[in-house]
Formats: C-alpha cells, sequence, structure tokens
C-alpha cells in the first residue's frame, strides 16, 4: 500500500484482497484516487493495525522554500514471517525433545567410555595409529549413540504412567513426544546402529551389538519386561553398560589396529570397575523413582528394603571398587601408574564419603537422592576420564 501527499498530490492505494472462494490465492486491486490541496502534514499513527504497516517519511525543500511533504505508507504482509516462524519454532521443539528422549547423561557416559579405551588401545600401540582410523572410530561412536538411544527410547515407550509420575520432564510423558513418532525414532536408531556396526566391524561386534539390543528390549517389552525383576535388572544393565561396552570397543579398536584381541592389566581392570560401577548405577537409579515403582508394581531393592539401605548399599560397593583400584596399583606397580592411580581413587573415594554424609543429613529428601545420583554418574565419567592416563 503506498499513500504520497504533496501540495498537488495524489493518492495511490495499491491493496491485496483476498479472493472469498479461495482463501489462499490473492489478486491485487489498484485503487486510485487523486485529490488537490496545499501544504497537508500527516502523521502516522502508533496503533496501526497488526498486518504490519510501516510508514516512512521524507522532506524535501526546493530553492523558493516551497515545501512538499510526502508520506509513503507501505504495507508490509507478516505472512513470510509468520510462516517461517512456526516452522523453526517446531524443529527446536522436536530437537528439544529428541535431546530428552536419548536421556543426555547416559550418551555422556557411552561416549566417554568409547572415547577412552581406543584411546587407550592406541597408546599401547602408537606406531600402528593411521588417519584412516578417525573416520571408522567416528562411525563406532555414532553406532553406539543409536544403541543406547534405542534402548533408553524403548524403555520410554513403555514407562509412559510411571514417567508421568518419576520423570514428567521426559518428551513422551510430557506431551511434547508422541509414541508414533518415537517408535520410528527407535526404530531408525536400531537399524542405523546395525547398519554402521555391519558394514565397518564385522560380524563378531555385530552380533555383540545385537545382544546390547536385544538385552535393551527384554529389559522394557511386555510380556518379559525383566525390569519388574530387580537382581535380573541389575544383571542386564550391568552386562551392556558394563561388559559389552568396555570388551566390545577395545576388541573392535585391536581388530582396526590389525590386532589379535588379548586382555591387558588396564582394560582388564576397568572393565571389572565399570561392571561393578554399572552394577552400583542400576541400583541407585530406583531411589529418585520410588514412588512411581509403588504405584505401578514396579519391584525395586529401593521398594523393598527403603531408600536409606540402597543408598548405602550403592556406596559402599563403590567404595570396594575405589579400595580396590588402590591396592591394584599397589600390588601391581608394572601395570598402573601408582603416582596417578592411588591418589585419584582415593579423592574419588572422599568425595563419595562426603556426599553419603549428606544425603544422610538432609534426610533423603527427592531433591537430595536426585543429587546423589547424580554425583555418581559424575563419579562414573570421571573414572573414564583418568583411565587412558593410569
Amino acid at each position: 500500500m503506498e499513500l504520497s501527499l504533496s501540495p498537488s498530490f495524489s493518492l495511490r492505494i495499491s491493496a491485496v484482497c483476498p479472493l472469498p472462494d479461495t482463501p489462499s490465492l490473492y489478486r491485487k486491486k489498484p485503487i486510485t484516487h487523486t485529490f488537490k490541496a496545499t501544504n497537508w502534514v500527516i502523521g502516522c499513527p502508533n496503533n496501526l493495525p497488526s498486518t504490519g504497516l510501516c510508514c516512512h517519511r521524507s522532506c524535501s525543500r526546493n530553492v523558493s522554500n516551497r515545501q512538499s511533504k510526502r508520506v509513503s505508507i507501505r504495507a508490509c504482509t507478516p505472512i513470510g514471517a509468520a510462516g517461517s516462524e512456526p516452522v523453526y519454532q517446531k524443529v527446536s521443539e522436536f530437537r528439544d525433545a529428541f535431546w530428552r528422549f536419548l536421556r543426555p547423561h547416559t550418551i555422556r557416559g557411552t561416549a566417554l567410555g568409547s572415547i577412552s579405551l581406543v584411546t587407550r588401545a592406541l597408546t599401547e600401540n602408537p606406531h600402528l595409529i593411521k588417519w584412516s582410523l578417525l573416520s571408522k572410530a567416528f562411525a563406532g561412536l555414532l553406532a553406539l549413540i543409536c544403541g543406547n538411544g534405542y534402548i533408553v527410547g524403548i524403555n520410554q515407550i513403555y514407562d509412559i504412567g510411571i514417567d508421568k509420575v518419576n520423570k514428567p520432564y521426559l518428551p513422551i510423558a510430557a506431551g511434547d513426544l508422541s509414541v508414533q513418532s518415537a517408535w520410528i525414532l527407535v526404530f531408525l536408531l536400531a537399524v542405523s546402529g546395525l547398519l554402521i556396526v555391519a558394514m565397518n566391524f564385522g560380524p563378531f561386534i555385530t552380533s555383540l551389538y545385537s545382544l546390547g539390543l536385544f538385552l535393551g528390549t527384554i529389559y522394557s517389552v511386555p510380556p518379559f519386561r525383566l525390569k519388574r525383576f530387580a537382581v535380573v535388572a541389575f544383571l542386564i544393565i550391568a552386562t551392556v553398560r558394563g561388559f559389552l561396552l568396555n570388551f566390545g570397543v577395545y576388541y573392535a579398536t585391536r581388530a582396526a589396529l590389525g590386532l589379535t584381541f588379548e586382555w591387558s592389566s588396564a582394560v582388564a581392570f576397568i572393565t571389572t570397575f565399570v561392571t561393578l560401577f554399572a552394577l552400583v548405577i542400576a541400583i541407585t537409579k530406583d531411589l529418585p523413582d520410588v514412588e512411581g515403582d509403588r504405584k505401578f508394581q514396579i519391584s525395586t531393592l529401593a521398594t523393598k528394603l527403603g531408600v536409606r539401605n540402597i543408598a548405602v548399599l550403592g556406596s559402599a560397593l563403590l567404595l570396594l571398587n575405589y579400595i580396590g583400584s588402590v591396592l591394584a596399583a599397589i600390588y601391581m606397580p608394572q601395570a598402573f601408574r601408582r603416582n596417578l592411580m592411588i591418589p585419584s581413587h582415593t579423592i574419588l573415594a572422599l568425595s563419595l564419603v562426603f556426599q553419603a554424609w549428606l544425603l544422610e543429613q538432609a534426610n533423603y529428601t527427592k531433591e537430595a537422592i536426585a543429587g546423589f545420583y547424580r554425583f555418581i554418574w559424575n563419579l562414573f565419567y570421571t573414572e573414564y576420564i583418568i583411565f587412558p592416563f593410569i
């Protein structure tokens, strides 16, 4: 829309009028009026309707001091902006829901474990390092993230009712991701992971990967739903996150280097340590979920023995882990760097004792339990970070 005024001015309005029978099409209709006037001054009102009217003023003066004021009003339709904003918003919302669907804290553990074991295998054989291995390492990491996403995703699909009580922030429970979309995602994650592994790592690693997916499936999916049985559930989590991850990554890395598999003292240590640690995670993960588990009759040690007893049990098992690490460094100096392994695990053990004391002082409130569980995951990450150096 354009409006022009001057001492002798013309008013020209170009309107965009929708056709009543075809609202998605638009037709321009020029409307022209001519007026005669003298030296008008027109201001743009501040309360223009939300159709996007924008005012632009320009003033010019000729040599004879005659003033000519011109006001140009341009109609700026917001259709383009309004059409693009919802698309961007939807993409942003889906990205956020998908990231929560993947359970980021589990991805961090998987990624750190993979990177740590690959780094260890490469530092043990530095003469075999080639840049071509980088793409295979990235493919392996991507496959592990896909497998991790499938396992935590399938669990959310069958735990919607429980998650609405225990974890209402998860995307399906919160209504941010439909069940149909979740099924599509877990299918794509499983297929993508299997294809990546099969094309890059051979039949043995593919079979280990498939075993991990299978265990993750029967953990959550009826009629098996083995998470209902505390001991079996713990063993599945410890096997997948402890043994299969560490053994599989180290085996695949040595195979990529052209080496046959053999246990090293360090890899045997981290596999044992993390398997026991994964057992502790499996035990303590139920601490914040007692309310929902009781409501849906999910049998866990936390519902049977109580939150305080399970927190003490988990802390005691981790302390045994750290004591064993210190003893391994003392009695196997040829396999570990004692000047790093002993003080680091001593500090981690003391910090665990301190956090357990804080939990006791907080009287095991829900917030304190959630903080304690996050701290256990931080200890898990820390072990993988220091592993290549011990």
